[in-house]
């Protein structure tokens, strides 16, 4: 995992919600800041250390993004992850 976080998609693997997707909005020296639109909103997003999440994508622009454009990122992956499967 290298520098500039914010707009990856993550999976957390520790913790009550392992294996969930996060989109990182924000992130500092130790922590990074995940939303999911739903529970997780821009007005609360989850505070988790960096060693506690796996970098699963590459970025998306997150300037200037709401709940819904969250929502949107997340299903389009989920989307695309089900293709690969098949």
């Amino acid at each position: 995992m290298g520098d500039g976080y914010i707009g990856k998609l993550a999976r957390s693997k520790a913790g009550h919600d392992s294996g969930k997707i996060y989109v990182i909005i924000a992130e500092n020296s130790a922590y990074v800041y995940l939303v999911d639109g739903r529970i997780r909103t821009l007005s609360r997003p989850k505070k988790k250390k960096k060693k506690h999440i796996q970098i699963i994508h590459e970025n998306y622009d997150v300037h200037n993004i709401d709940d819904v454009g969250i929502k949107r990122i997340l299903k389009e992956w989920k989307k695309e992850e089900v293709k690969q499967e098949d």
